[in-house]
């Protein structure tokens, strides 16, 4: 038996060396690791996390929190068209009429009065779920529609993440908050606060472009450009653009006349001296001539 005990006695032995090596290892893997630096003495022994605005949340994968995104997606959708109508101005009422109806509003609008081209431009806000069926009230109004073109685009990853940098602000606003209670001098004071004042205007960037988000993908853009359109069979001549067309053409040709003029006066001496040395010469071949015939 003294031989059979002494290999188990030493089995249990090394078993047990092992385990107890085997869980020092699991306690330093598992130990947190060090907090990060805080702004001065007196916030590192507040342990305030200043690195909160990229902790991640729970629930961000997976879960309801995907479901959630999945059912409630934010897309901003925008629309522009051109079309023909017989009248600019009454065609801007009917569409500012038509974006009261599905409860939108104008954002824009301005009407050029040109005679010869005239036309106008208005922007509408509707509601996200009426767009289609706006767009479709504005084919109608047209007499012609040259040009349509639609876009959306779908900001829910952007929202979310927004979400969540509001929501690691907000946290570690609290933080400061608690930590201003605490402090007593006034040098931990003014550190506090302009740690609080960073984290607070962080937190209104965050919410204006959450709001603004919001409402876009709320509330679609559309913009309208209208051109006159003449009915068929009118008359398209016009005593006063012919007679604008005569007169322009005549002040063209004065123009180009006295541009003409100018120039003749410019090289004067150019021509004249080639005119007088012309003159000379001729006279003397006449002059040689009648010389010959009287000999």
């Amino acid at each position: 038996m003294k031989y059979s005990v002494k290999p188990i006695l030493f089995i249990a032995t090394l078993a047990a060396l092992l385990a107890s090596i085997a869980c020092s290892q699991s306690n330093t893997v598992s130990s947190p690791p060090a907090a990060p630096p805080a702004p001065n003495a007196f916030l590192s022994s507040k342990a305030v996390s200043t690195d909160a605005a990229y902790a991640p949340q729970a629930g961000g994968a997976g879960g309801s929190g995907e479901t959630a995104v999945t059912e409630d997606r934010k897309i901003v959708r925008t629309g522009s068209i051109t079309m023909e109508v017989s009248d600019i101005s009454k065609s801007q009422a009917e569409i500012t009429d038509i974006a009261g109806q599905y409860k939108g509003y104008v954002v824009s609008s301005n009407q050029r009065a040109d005679q010869e081209t005239p036309g106008g431009f208005i922007s509408i806000r509707i509601p996200a779920a009426s767009f289609d069926d706006v767009m479709q009230k504005l084919r109608a109004l047209a007499v012609k529609v040259t040009y349509e073109t639609t876009n959306s685009q779908d900001v829910t990853e952007q929202y979310m993440d927004l979400d969540a940098q509001l929501k690691n602000y907000q946290a570690t606003e609290a933080q400061y908050l608690e930590l201003l209670k605490k402090a007593d001098k006034v040098t931990d004071i003014l550190e506090v606060q302009r740690e609080l004042s960073n984290v607070r205007g962080n937190i209104e960037r965050v919410k204006g472009r959450m709001l603004y988000l919001e409402r876009t993908s709320d509330m679609s853009l559309i913009e309208i450009t209208l051109v006159n359109s003449k009915p068929i069979g009118e008359s398209t001549w016009d005593v006063t653009g012919i007679f604008k067309s005569a007169v322009n053409g005549l002040i063209v040709l004065g123009k180009l006349l006295l541009g003409i003029l100018i120039w003749l006066v410019v090289f004067s001496p150019v021509w004249i001296i080639a005119l007088v040395i012309i003159f000379l010469v001729r006279r003397k071949k006449k002059a040689q001539a009648k010389a010959a015939a009287l000999k």
